[in-house]
């Protein structure tokens, strides 16, 4: 059950919106849809707030429709830090979840740009040393949240994609890459105009089991897309949409709202 938490708050991550910079201070909202086979299988809504150079973020999440009926997942998700130029420097994030009557929570601490402390409850399983690969100190050095992961600062549409980012969910250190695929345009309520479409890549680095089947084809088989869009002027690029190719289909993220609401 940890680790479908795990998977949950990194997959809704992909659905966030947020901004930089904010001369002034700055609040944003979105509503986002999981769909599987065109069935909605969870929601999430984040509330993001910048001033200066500080951010906050607030969300909550759910199963919806049918998974309901096999797992029951409500939870909150939690995330701060500054802002250093261009870069996010997460201070701490938490995500508090409940599946059925088992509860769960992910804990994490930065601090001089890297995790300093990591919290998970239930702790996770003894791990079989011979197919484990372990976090090592030097792994947990400038990385990023599944919240602040998902954030691009880049100066047009153009230079979204083509980057790779380093991705912490409090077990698990992978990296994501963005490559430029094409550019489009779409309407939502909150924001109509043009967005960007990058594929992203999924190469795990520690804290994994060797040849888990579910990893492997995320790394070697899952096309992946995610599609950014603006958020105000504040030259930050946030995903509106996305899909995920799995084992058993295609996971489809969608937002039915992606505003400022100051």
């Amino acid at each position: 059950m940890l680790r479908s938490s795990h998977a949950l708050v990194a997959l809704l991550a992909v659905a966030l919106p947020t901004a930089i910079s904010a001369a002034t201070p700055q609040s944003f909202k979105g509503e986002y849809t999981v769909s599987f086979l065109g069935l909605s299988v969870a929601k999430a809504t984040f509330s993001s707030h910048y001033e200066g150079d500080t951010y906050s973020i607030d969300g909550s999440v759910s199963s919806a429709g049918l998974a309901t009926l096999f797992d029951d997942t409500r939870g909150t998700i939690s995330s701060k830090g500054r802002i250093s130029g261009k870069q996010m420097q997460p201070q701490a994030f938490r995500a508090d979840y409940k599946s059925g009557k088992k509860a769960s929570v992910v804990d994490i601490r930065f601090g001089n740009g890297a995790v300093t402390a990591t919290q998970v409850v239930p702790p996770p399983k003894k791990r079989n040393p011979k197919n484990w690969v372990p976090l090592d100190s030097s792994d947990l050095v400038s990385v990023l949240d599944p919240m602040a992961a998902t954030v691009i600062h880049a100066d047009s549409l153009d230079k979204v994609c083509g980057r790779t980012v380093k991705f912490y969910d409090g077990e698990m250190r992978a990296n994501l890459t963005l490559t430029y695929d094409s550019k489009g345009s779409i309407s939502v309520p909150g924001y109509k105009g043009e967005t960007v479409t990058c594929r992203m890549g999924f190469e795990p680095v520690a804290g994994y089991r060797k040849g888990r089947k579910a990893l492997n084809y995320l790394k070697k088989r899952s096309r992946m897309m995610v599609t950014f869009a603006p958020v105000g002027q504040s030259g930050v690029y946030a995903p509106i949409h996305a899909t995920v190719g799995t084992q058993i289909g295609t996971l489809t993220i969608s937002a039915g709202r992606f505003e400022a609401t100051e």
